[in-house]
């Protein structure tokens, strides 16, 4: 049985290493937001160029990632985290000095995939090893630990873009990890939870990248070029992969998704309710950093500023909400928390030019923050709690991948939804229609965990 206790310094080391390692690759998923403005006005990018620049680091991010859980729970949960965290320093310094934005494109795909294979670790790190009384508030603390780094990306983004170049947005991040790989070689123990070697299911990975790329090259390209070209080739494509992999998973013996976890009304819920929320959350803030910049006509550092109540939130009561939900269960926080949520997508529906920020963004943002506070910690123990030990990265892996795959989703679909479109200038009305749509899928998400989660289901295996 695991017998790290949260308390010990042993513990505390765990959590900082996990927190170090996954923070950079959460840091990124926001801090590129606040330098899209600066990315498009030196590097010429068009609105569709400045979706890829995010899109291109969720695709491989969120298409790898089970393949990277799987990865650490057969050789080694630690040595994977590692091997992750060198290659996202190496593939970062890439972004950092491209010259052209397709070779910024081509080298946030790389960086997604060195993150697949430390974002899954970090998490299943703590959960093998960490004793079980401890498991929920240690999650909850790498969980509001972990989000500060994504709610403080803009802000550090929006410094490091006035003060020098948008560069540095991805140059600060091989001193991280470098401190992430000392402190885990140094204090975490190694847990590999499989005896054997299984097959990683390669055709399973290729085909779920390539029906993604396919799909959202489509739903990226097509509102500008048209559909009767490569985009609906695209698309044609995308979609006989995806259909491809559901076929591959159902007939493996060794499947990158292990579809009998899903068995599981807990964690096909769980994984439901990230869909719907973290898609809306990852359009919210690809949309409202350029909004900030372009029609509001904040400075980087200001615009970055703007999502601190986020930050200050989940560090201060992350933890708490993981021990409230551990004692109550996880349906109450689940529901409720979603809501909150929307609540706030609502409010920034109101963010115009001519507003201030104290009466129109603070209390959007605030209300934001308080919804993610009492949904992350909850949902992420949820996900854990309903999959056996041994598969713990998998479980993990599958929904980070779920959050990352509706992120890219959402940043695709979403602006040609609410009718922006444009090289980078003004988002206009648009802006606040995909609020609302955003605030609809929140709420969603919140009529799924009411339906779905139970606080006394026992965890299921993989078959």
């Amino acid at each position: 049985m695991p017998s790290v206790r949260f308390e010990s310094p042993q513990g505390r080391w765990v959590i900082a290493a996990a927190v170090l390692g996954s923070g950079v690759a959460f840091l990124d998923g926001t801090v590129v937001n606040t330098a899209l403005p600066a990315i498009q006005k030196d590097l010429h990018a068009s609105l569709a160029g400045q979706q890829w620049v995010i899109t291109a680091y969720l695709l491989t991010l969120g298409s790898l990632l089970v393949v990277g859980g799987s990865l650490g729970d057969l050789f080694g949960r630690r040595k994977m985290f590692v091997v992750g965290l060198v290659g996202f320093s190496l593939t970062s310094m890439l972004c950092g000095l491209a010259p052209s934005l397709g070779v910024l494109i081509a080298a946030r795909i790389l960086q997604g995939v060195s993150a697949a294979l430390l974002v899954p670790g970090s998490l299943a790190m703590i959960s093998a090893v960490f004793h079980p009384d401890d498991r929920a508030r240690a999650i909850g603390s790498w969980s509001g630990l972990a989000s500060v780094s994504t709610a403080v990306g803009p802000f550090l983004g929006g410094w490091l873009i006035d003060a020098v170049s948008w560069r540095l947005v991805f140059l600060i991040n091989p001193p991280v990890a470098a401190a992430a790989v000392v402190i885990a070689r140094l204090h975490v123990p190694e847990t590999t939870a499989a005896a054997d070697r299984d097959l990683i299911d390669y055709p399973g990975a290729i085909t779920l990248s390539l029906g993604l790329g396919g799909v959202v090259y489509a739903l990226i390209e097509g509102p500008a070029v048209g559909w009767a070209g490569r985009a609906l080739v695209a698309l044609v494509i995308g979609l006989v992969c995806l259909i491809a992999f559901g076929a591959i998973e159902t007939r493996s013996d060794r499947p990158m998704v292990p579809l009998s976890l899903f068995r599981s009304r807990r964690f096909a819920g769980a994984n439901a309710v990230t869909f719907v929320v973290w898609g809306a959350l990852g359009a919210v803030f690809f949309l409202l950093t350029i909004h900030l910049q372009n029609d509001l006509r904040y400075s980087a550092l200001e615009a970055g500023a703007a999502s601190l109540p986020v930050t200050v939130l989940m560090l201060l009561f992350s933890a708490r909400s993981g021990a409230v939900a551990q004692r109550i269960g996880p349906r109450l926080p689940m529901t409720v928390g979603p809501l909150v949520v929307a609540a706030g997508f609502a409010l920034l529906t109101r963010v115009q030019p001519g507003h201030s920020y104290v009466t129109v963004v603070l209390p959007g943002v605030a209300t934001l923050g308080a919804g993610l506070v009492i949904t992350v910690a909850p949902l992420t123990a949820t996900v854990l709690a309903a999959v056996e030990d041994r598969r713990a990265g998998v479980g993990s892996a599958i929904n980070n991948a779920v959050a990352r795959v509706a992120s890219l989703l959402a940043i695709a679909v979403l602006p040609a939804v609410a009718g922006i479109a444009g090289v980078g200038g003004s988002i206009g009305k648009g802006f606040g229609r995909a609020m609302a749509i955003c605030a609809i899928l929140a709420v969603t998400g919140a009529v799924v965990a009411g339906f779905t989660i139970r606080n006394d289901q026992a965890p299921v295996g993989t078959g």
